[in-house]
C-alpha cells in the first residue's frame, strides 16, 4: 500500500493508494488541521492507527522548500524530515517533494472535466507552468523534454511584489510599513487578501461594514471577504477581491513569460475554485495578457483552473508508485 500526503499550512491530507492495472486506487483518505499537531509524524501515526496495512512506499508534498531531504515549513512551526518519516513508517526511504511539484505530477492524471478553461489559447508542445494561491503562493515548472512534462519545484511565490499602477504602488507602500520586504505571497494568498482589504480600509476607500468586521473574529478573514465580494454585499470586499485577482493574473502572466509556458498555465490551490465566478469575469485574464510587446505571445497560452482538490495527493501517490 502507498501512503501519500499533501501538507499545507492550513490542512494536511493523507491517503492510502493501491496500484492496480497501471493506475492508482484510493482506499482511504483523511484531512487534519495542520496547526493542531506538533508535526507530520504525529499526523501519520494518527492516520495509520488501527489500520492493518503494510506501507511499501510513501511520498509527501510539502508547502515549502525541500533541501537535503528536509523542509523548514514557512507557514507552519514544523521541520519535516524524510529520514524521520522513513523511521516512522519503517521504510528504507521516503520521498519528500514540494507541494506544487506534487500537484504538477497529478495534473496528467486529471480528466477534462476537472479543469475550467479561462483562456482556450492554442495547444502547443512546450513548457507549462503551475501557479497556486492558498495559505501561501506556490509555483512549479513543468519542463517539456520533447516527450512529456517533467515537474520541478520552485519558490517563485516569494519573489518581490511588483506594482503595475498607482493603486498597486500605494498598496506596496502600505505593506512596506508592515514588512521589511514584500513578496508576492504577502498579497496573493489567503492572508494576502486580508492584507489587501486592510490597505483599502486604511486608505479610506470605503467605510467598513460592521457586520463584515464582526465576522473576522470568528471566521477566516479571506473567506469572509471573498464571500461578501461574490455576493456583492460589501463595496470594500468587492474592490479587495478585484485587486487581488488582477495582481494574481498579472503574476501568472509573468511566470508564463519566465518559463515560456506555451504548453499552458494551470491555476491550482484552494482559492481559485472558491472564487471561480470572479475569475470568469475577465479581470484575471486581462491582467495575465497585459504584457506589452509580449501580449500576443501570452494570449496564445491556454489557462486552466484545476478543480480537483486532491491533485497534489494524487501526484504524491504517483511519485511514490514510481519510486517503489
Amino acid at each position: 500500500m502507498i501512503l501519500a500526503g499533501d501538507i499545507g499550512g492550513t490542512k494536511t491530507n493523507l491517503g492510502l493508494f493501491e496500484t492496480a492495472e497501471g493506475g492508482l486506487t484510493l482506499h482511504a483518505q483523511q484531512s487534519y488541521p495542520s496547526r493542531e499537531h506538533v508535526g507530520l509524524e504525529a499526523i501519520v501515526n494518527k492516520f495509520l492507527e488501527g489500520r492493518n496495512v503494510r506501507i511499501t512506499a510513501a511520498c509527501f508534498g510539502v508547502a515549502g522548500p525541500i533541501v537535503d531531504g528536509q523542509c523548514v515549513t514557512p507557514n507552519l512551526p514544523w521541520i519535516v524530515s524524510a529520514d524521520a518519516l522513513a523511521r516512522t513508517l519503517n521504510l528504507e526511504s521516503v520521498s519528500l517533494i514540494n507541494d506544487l511539484e506534487a500537484t504538477a505530477h497529478g495534473i496528467a492524471a486529471l480528466k477534462a472535466d476537472e479543469f475550467f478553461t479561462l483562456n482556450e489559447g492554442i495547444s502547443m508542445a512546450g513548457n507549462a507552468a503551475l501557479v497556486a494561491a492558498g495559505t501561501g503562493m506556490g509555483v512549479a515548472n513543468l519542463f517539456w523534454n520533447g516527450k512529456r512534462h517533467v515537474p520541478s519545484a520552485s519558490e517563485g511565490g516569494h519573489i518581490d511584489f511588483a506594482p503595475r499602477n498607482p493603486m498597486e504602488t500605494e498598496l506596496l507602500k502600505y505593506m512596506l510599513k508592515k514588512y521589511s520586504r514584500v513578496s508576492l505571497e504577502r498579497i496573493v494568498s489567503g492572508p494576502g487578501l486580508f492584507n489587501v482589504y486592510e490597505f483599502l480600509r486604511a486608505s479610506g476607500y470605503a467605510t467598513e461594514l460592521p457586520e463584515v468586521a464582526a465576522r473576522f473574529a470568528t471566521e477566516d478573514p479571506s473567506g469572509v471577504i471573498s464571500k461578501a465580494a461574490l455576493a456583492g454585499e460589501c463595496r470594500m470586499c468587492v474592490k479587495a477581491l478585484d485587486l487581488f485577482v488582477a495582481i494574481y493574473g498579472a503574476f501568472a502572466g509573468n511566470i508564463a513569460l519566465v518559463l515560456k509556458a506555451v504548453g499552458g498555465v494551470y491555476i491550482g490551490g484552494g482559492i481559485a475554485p472558491k472564487i471561480l465566478e470572479k475569475l470568469k469575469d475577465g479581470t484575471f485574464i486581462g491582467a495575465f495578457m497585459e504584457k506589452g510587446r509580449m501580449s500576443s505571445l501570452v494570449a496564445t497560452i491556454p489557462v486552466r483552473v484545476i478543480l480537483n482538490d486532491k491533485t497534489a495527493l494524487l501526484g504524491a501517490a504517483r511519485v511514490a508508485a514510481e519510486n517503489q
